[in-house]
């Protein structure tokens, strides 16, 4: 026999897990508030349209806004000159606030997006991040040079800040199922893109910098030599890593062009790419400022960067073999220097 009592309980019971249910309906997917650094490359709309036009319900993007951005260019870039203006109206028309006070936006923002197209100013401008312990997604080049880099990575270390920086072509559909396994344990990668040239950074950080990442996320780290070919049109870039695996980029800046490559692997061959758009790497981006894990570890993206820096080495040297430790030897030496004055508040 059911007593008074029980049915009092069972009902209030059910009321609670109604009203926590309705609750939690009502609620929006994680509310974040993104800063945006830097307004020079095309990835600040498409970026910010992605994250502002998502749906409340989108269980990957909702609910996570950039919010405001501070607006630096380079002066030195025609590029970068020419696109601020335009590009300040058109994000201010997707309810972006601009804010000239790079402090000022970091302290009242969740997480940041540096999207400055220019590598060189990012150590500075992420400073402040790292000090405020916001999450932080860098987008190519995560910086000018090497050392840079390095000091990045290592000051993200003092201040216990997460760091992520990654090309888009890192998250295409093929070199992400070759990174799972799919075609057994990777023995090679032969990896291409377009590779403009930017005469105030390393050849391949400008725009090689995409096939170098697909190279990456094929092979992963531990690239030991690295050997290149290069005329005005090409460059073939040959690494060797610790194992024996051999991987190359080719660079392309004549003829057809375009994003993929070959990978080699125990248990089949595949093609990796095309490019596929950015909402595979927003998404990584936005797991990533709800608390994930870093999705690329850091010494990935630092032999990533000695890769290219070693490219640039063996063509001042006559496109001889370079020794990729000795080239983050170098760097770390310079940049563990700029990582102590600045801790040293010098």
């Amino acid at each position: 026999m059911i007593k008074l009592t029980d049915v009092r309980v069972s009902a209030m019971i059910l009321a609670l897990f109604t009203l926590t249910a309705s609750a939690q309906a009502d609620e929006p997917v994680s509310n974040l508030r993104i800063g945006m650094i830097g307004l020079d490359t095309s990835h600040c709309l498409a970026f910010t349209k992605l994250l502002n036009e998502a749906a409340a319900d989108d269980p990957e993007l909702g609910g996570c806004k950039v919010v405001q951005v501070y607006p630096k260019g380079s002066p030195d870039i025609e590029s970068s000159v020419q696109r601020v203006p335009d590009y300040t109206v058109k994000i201010t028309a997707m309810g972006v606030e601009v804010e000239n006070d790079l402090q000022k936006m970091v302290d009242s923002v969740d997480a940041v997006l540096l999207e400055t197209n220019d590598g060189r100013p990012h150590l500075e401008q992420v400073i402040p991040v790292l000090k405020a312990g916001k999450p932080v997604f860098i987008d190519k080049p995560v910086a000018g040079s090497l050392v840079d880099a390095i000091a990045i990575y290592e000051l993200a270390k003092h201040y216990g800040t997460p760091v992520f920086s990654s090309s888009s072509l890192r998250y295409s559909s093929a070199v992400q199922a070759v990174r799972g396994g799919s075609i057994g344990k990777v023995t090679g990668c032969d990896a291409y893109s377009p590779c403009s040239l930017e005469a105030t950074h390393p050849d391949l950080f400008w725009y090689g910098i995409h096939g170098c990442e697909t190279l990456f996320t094929a092979m992963g780290a531990g690239v030991e030599t690295v050997t290149r070919s290069s005329t005005a049109d090409f460059d073939v870039v040959t690494g060797i890593w610790k194992d024996g695996r051999v991987g190359t980029f080719r660079g392309i800046r004549s003829g057809k062009s375009g994003y993929g490559g070959t990978a080699f692997g125990t248990g089949g061959i595949a093609q990796v790419g095309p490019y596929e758009g950015y909402r595979p790497l927003v998404v990584e981006i936005v797991k990533f400022f709800r608390g994930g894990d870093v999705p690329v570890a850091a010494e990935e993206t630092i032999d990533l960067y000695a890769f290219m820096e070693a490219a640039d080495e063996s063509k001042r040297q006559g496109f001889v073999p370079v020794r990729v430790a000795e080239v983050i030897a170098a760097a770390r030496e310079t940049a563990m220097k700029r990582v102590q004055q600045e801790i040293a508040g010098k």
